[in-house]
């Protein structure tokens, strides 16, 4: 017997169901089951929200953001996809960017190796917080903060920094199927008005003998956080973490669904693991990632930050989604 005809066209087009096409819907995963109607909804009262965020200064390339902009681009694991907003917008993935250096060096080196340079304790500290790691005697609490992903990023494979970014990002795409690319004109910008904060977590980071080069550490960090794409390439990177595929162990994609969860929204991890229960993982590009396991992944872009540094309308999008679909995976 052929599916019904709301089902068929729901999963080649997106097309929304009605709301009498229940049967159909009693089939499809909670993800799937959005309606572009509903979409629509959440996208106009999480842009409500924009007000409450800033655009952030200290990078002159990323204070050019419009507060305004919004885009989302959802990666179902039936193949079905939706996409609504500023979706042609090119930004930098930035911290965004962390969960997936993590998960490059966990399938080439192992996690017992990795996991001896950094740990995976949450901090109660700013992501760029000098303190915390010198409280912890240069031994970098996670790798969503910067004091972990400078670390790692000085163990990525590759003879200088521009063959590291390079080996990684094609690793990403041919991977996920994205289109990545570093954007020359965000790291020149990035370079003009090199953090103070990274220099001094690099300083201690190599008297303490976790980092062997602090340049190339440094400039790697730098153009691994500069690696650019559209929304859609976001959630296909996603969509890496969130459904099996056979290209990836399922130990690693656990160890960085588990640190993504408990430290990929800084010192709000807890509270939004609590308010939406998904792993997430923002950048201070406005990027914003949520992974919905075996079902999809979820990736916004709005350049305005709240103070902790995580995209206002991203998140308020992002909860609204998981409470209306009962997406949290502690349901």
């Amino acid at each position: 017997m052929a599916p019904p005809q709301e089902l068929v066209g729901y999963f080649l087009v997106g097309t929304p169901l009605s709301r009498n096409s229940l049967r159909a819907r009693s089939f499809l995963k909670p993800l799937a089951a959005l309606t572009t109607t509903e979409l629509s909804t959440w996208i106009q009262q999480a842009k409500t929200q924009a007000l409450q965020g800033r655009v952030p200064e200290r990078i002159p390339r990323l204070a050019q953001a419009n507060p305004n902009w919004f885009a989302v681009h959802i990666c179902c694991e039936s193949g079905t996809s939706y996409s609504q907003g500023d979706t042609s917008c090119v930004f930098p993935l930035m911290s965004a960017i962390k969960p997936f250096s993590l998960l490059y060096l966990l399938e080439h080196l192992g996690a017992k190796t990795v996991l001896q340079w950094v740990g995976v304790k949450p901090s109660d500290a700013a992501f760029n917080s000098l303190e915390q790691l010198m409280a912890d005697g240069g031994r970098p609490r996670n790798p969503m903060i910067n004091s972990g992903a400078i670390t790692l990023a000085d163990k990525l494979p590759g003879k200088n920094p521009g063959d590291r970014t390079q080996l990684f990002c094609q690793w990403l795409n041919q991977l996920a199927g994205c289109d990545l690319s570093l954007d020359e004109v965000m790291l020149a910008s990035v370079r003009s008005t090199r953090s103070k904060a990274n220099q001094a977590i690099a300083h201690y980071l190599t008297q303490t003998q976790h980092l062997k080069n602090l340049e190339t550490a440094l400039d790697t960090y730098e153009q691994i956080c500069c690696l650019s794409g559209q929304v859609e390439d976001l959630a296909l990177l996603g969509k890496l973490l969130a459904c099996e595929s056979g290209c990836l162990n399922p130990q690693n994609r656990r160890i960085v669904n588990a640190v993504m969860l408990t430290c990929g929204l800084y010192e709000a991890s807890a509270e939004f693991a609590v308010r939406i229960g998904l792993p997430m993982k923002s950048g201070v590009g406005g990027g914003l990632l949520a992974i919905v396991p075996n079902q999809g992944a979820i990736a916004c872009y709005s350049p305005a930050l709240d103070s902790v540094g995580n995209p206002v309308v991203g998140l308020s999008f992002v909860e609204a989604l998981s409470q209306e679909l009962q997406l949290s995976i502690f349901a």
